[in-house]
């Protein structure tokens, strides 16, 4: 179930809102100003953002500028009354990926999160609790921080993410991570596997002895 946190400060608007979305598989958590939207992000991880940008507090924009500058690439549709130009620009500057103006036809709503989330799912990564892929732009975050990783590391990362809680086989890391002539051996991985539990002490990569490793989620 995709989890939708709806910025919307008119009660009776976001109840509506929130029932369409409930009756259509989605779990909503919905906040009334940004600042309140603001700690929801801290403490839970959300597959969507619906933002209003008249809100109490921190504006819509604000808000959504402050998690893309802060790596959180969750996809986010502004709901809007304003038509003007200028603030459809201001949006999109501001990290959004789609917008809709009120009123506007709840079917139409549904075909764009459901298009935005697939396209996201397919291409712009994974999340694992708060590990999360950007494939994209080839890189991870942990609770919304980019990690450092070298390409390999970056690589390795990935390929235990996509089989989270299941065991890896070594022959399959090299084969992935190096190519015939690079040559790369157990020590090797070794290395990268405990450079990645120094850079996210808080996850957890098991060594499978013998066979190979399993990033537990």
């Amino acid at each position: 179930m995709s989890r939708v946190l709806l910025l919307e400060d008119d009660p009776l608007f976001a109840d509506t809102l929130a029932d369409l979305l409930e009756e259509s598989g989605f779990e909503v958590v919905h906040v009334p100003n940004g600042q309140s939207a603001l700690d929801k992000t801290f403490t839970q991880k959300f597959d969507l953002y619906l933002l209003d940008i008249n809100v109490p507090l921190i504006d819509g924009t604000t808000l959504l500028k402050e998690l893309r500058d802060s790596n959180d690439n969750t996809p986010a549709i502004f709901l809007t009354s304003h038509k003007d130009k200028e603030m459809l620009k201001k949006s999109f500057m501001s990290g959004g990926d789609d917008f809709l103006t009120k009123p506007f036809d709840t079917d139409e709503l549904l075909l764009r999160i459901n298009a935005l989330l697939k396209r996201f799912q397919n291409e712009g990564g994974l999340c694992i609790g708060l590990l999360c892929s950007d494939n994209i732009h080839k890189r991870i975050s942990y609770n919304n921080k980019e990690l450092e990783l070298s390409k390999k590391e970056y690589e390795l990362l990935l390929l235990l993410m996509k089989h989270a809680n299941n065991t890896v086989p070594k022959e399959m890391i090299l084969d992935e991570l190096w190519s015939s002539s690079e040559g790369g051996s157990d020590g090797a991985l070794r290395v990268y596997i405990n450079r990645i539990k120094q850079l996210v002490p808080q996850i957890s990569i098991e060594n499978v002895r013998g066979i190979g490793y399993k990033l537990v989620s």
